[in-house]
């Protein structure tokens, strides 16, 4: 499995074009809508989403309700682009009005300089544009597919926020996965501790109110996965590996951790490491899950158990100092439309970022061209698996 994304934030559409999904999979469009207007909710999102009503368009792939095993073609299209027909437009423009609409002040933060540095681009709305969040809507739209797969096959994903400003949320290690995804779908900043709810989103109004913004912890957790998923023969097989790189894909996203995390560099190995146990009508299994539901680069069978750092958006309303390409003079940097938190909506993102990285991993270890042949091999791998 492998997907492609094309579109700009501001141009007419984003598209996503998805390789590998078995066919006679049953796929609606409601099972992509859905975890598209997930990602637009959120205390703290910006004006952008009173614009948008992001709804897919599925062109490709897809016949009657069931996949076809041909690539899917999704096509999202933005509602704001007739204001920036002329900004954005694929024709020609008249060279005085390019030069006036040029943006020559990078944001600190942003892939701004950077881009233009690589890309020999003078206007850097030809970076901003492309390197915009707005992007994580056709990687939505990827990993809703993904999800639906995983869902046929008794494989659950949950996505909610766990910190937002340093107020962290509880853990409550019982609660189902039915509940994870009902307590978070009714939160405003889709935390499952209804304690800290509100000090979140007084954070979160402060931020704004300041021209600041603020960033978090998102965590992904994840039911079913049988255990052995991945490999470990090799660096580019092991399964959180690539689920660490996918996570750190995500804008704005410096960190990834496991289980325990970085918290496992202070405690001692038995305090660290998940016992083995076994039982006649569930198999291995794993005392504890301080490990997150792996170890060598593959599942254990343990709930995986992810979480990202999402750093502050960089786009201020009280900007940071930059300096004009063109001039080279400092001068405050330009603002774009900004949420003052993304945290909650990021969760989204990362949850479908997850899911797309476990249904490839599935695919790739089982047979996979009809969907009903991978359901029966999961079946018998779980069976084999739990007797072995």
């Amino acid at each position: 499995m492998r997907y492609l994304t094309a579109g700009e934030s501001h141009g007419k559409q984003l598209t996503t074009i998805i390789e590998g999904i078995p066919s006679h999979m049953p796929l609606l469009i409601d099972d992509i809508n859905e975890s598209l207007l997930r990602r637009q909710k959120g205390h703290g999102r910006g004006k952008r989403m009173q614009i948008e009503k992001d709804l897919v368009e599925i062109t490709s792939g897809v016949r009657h309700g069931y996949t076809l095993g041909s690539p899917i073609s999704l096509v999202i299209h933005n509602d704001d682009f007739k204001h920036w027909i002329d900004i954005m437009g694929e024709g020609p423009i008249e060279e005085d009005k390019k030069i006036r609409r040029t943006v020559s002040r990078p944001r600190p933060g942003h892939a701004d300089l950077n881009g233009a540095l690589k890309y020999g681009h003078r206007d850097m709305r030809n970076v901003l544009e492309r390197s915009s969040a707005r992007e994580t809507a056709a990687r939505v739209a990827a990993g809703a597919v993904a999800k639906t797969l995983l869902k046929h096959l008794g494989i659950e994903v949950s996505g909610y926020v766990k910190e937002i400003a340093g107020i962290v949320a509880e853990d409550n290690p019982s609660m189902t996965m039915e509940n994870r995804k009902s307590t978070s779908e009714e939160s405003p900043v889709r935390t499952l501790d209804k304690n800290v709810e509100q000090q979140m989103m007084n954070a979160i109004d402060q931020a704004k109110k300041e021209g600041d913004s603020i960033g978090g912890v998102v965590e992904v957790y994840v039911e079913g996965m049988p255990a052995g998923v991945g490999s470990y023969v090799h660096y580019d097989r092991k399964l959180d590996g690539r689920i660490a790189g996918s996570v750190m894909s995500v804008n704005a996203f410096k960190g990834v951790e496991f289980g325990l995390g970085f918290e496992a560099a202070r405690k001692n190995g038995s305090k660290v490491h998940d016992e083995i146990a076994w039982k006649e009508d569930v198999g291995y299994y794993r005392k504890t899950n301080r490990l997150g539901g792996f170890e060598g680069g593959m599942t254990t069978g343990m709930p995986l158990v992810i979480k990202g750092v999402m750093k502050p958006i960089p786009t201020l309303y009280k900007p940071l100092q930059s300096v004009d390409i063109e001039t080279k003079e400092p001068f405050n940097a330009s603002v774009e439309r900004s949420d003052s938190c993304a945290v909650p909506a990021a969760s989204v993102v990362v949850e479908h970022v997850v899911a797309f990285e476990l249904a490839k991993a599935i695919t790739e270890q089982f047979p996979s061209d009809k969907f009903s042949a991978l359901q029966k091999a999961i079946e018998d791998y779980r069976e084999e698996t739990r007797c072995f």
